[in-house]
């Protein structure tokens, strides 16, 4: 297992607490369990697509909740009571939970299940107040003489 230490940049970065534990906690959930299988796709600047391989689920058996920051794909299979025996099976069956990380200001913009793939596209929509501005320089006024009209213009002492 490998292990990563993020105590140097954890000293000198501020506000990334979050990452770092994300960081960390991933290798301890990542358990194995590779069912089903899953791309991730980026399709554009912020724009990206999660495809699963969910063959034999209807969308019915198919629940999709996007909390903050959290995206969690499950999918439970109804007991069908089959007219035969099964001599094999090598077609899993078997319900599953899939759970993906989401960065901030990303958001599931639609699901579709179509040939047994499942695929979710995401958006990312960063709040305008979060976008960068440009800020105009503007140049100050340059500073003229100003000549006292009292005294003609003139300054000399008698």
């Amino acid at each position: 297992m490998n292990r990563f230490d993020f105590t140097p940049y954890r000293r000198t970065m501020v506000g990334f607490d979050r990452l770092f534990d994300l960081l960390e906690n991933q290798g301890r959930m990542n358990s194995g369990d590779n069912y089903p299988p899953f791309n991730i796709e980026r399709r554009g600047e912020d724009a990206y697509r999660i495809t699963l391989a969910v063959a034999g689920f209807k969308p019915a058996d198919i629940d999709i909740t996007a909390q903050q920051n959290l995206l969690v794909i499950q999918g439970k299979k109804a007991d069908e009571a089959s007219a035969g025996q099964f001599l094999h099976v090598g077609i899993a069956q078997r319900g599953f939970e899939r759970r993906f990380e989401l960065a901030d200001y990303v958001r599931v913009e639609n699901a579709n299940l179509e040939d047994g793939l499942l695929t979710i596209d995401l958006v990312r929509e960063v709040p305008e107040a979060m976008k960068p501005k440009k800020i105009a320089v503007g140049t100050q006024k340059t500073l003229s003489v100003v000549h006292d009209a009292a005294s003609g213009g003139d300054s000399q002492a008698a």
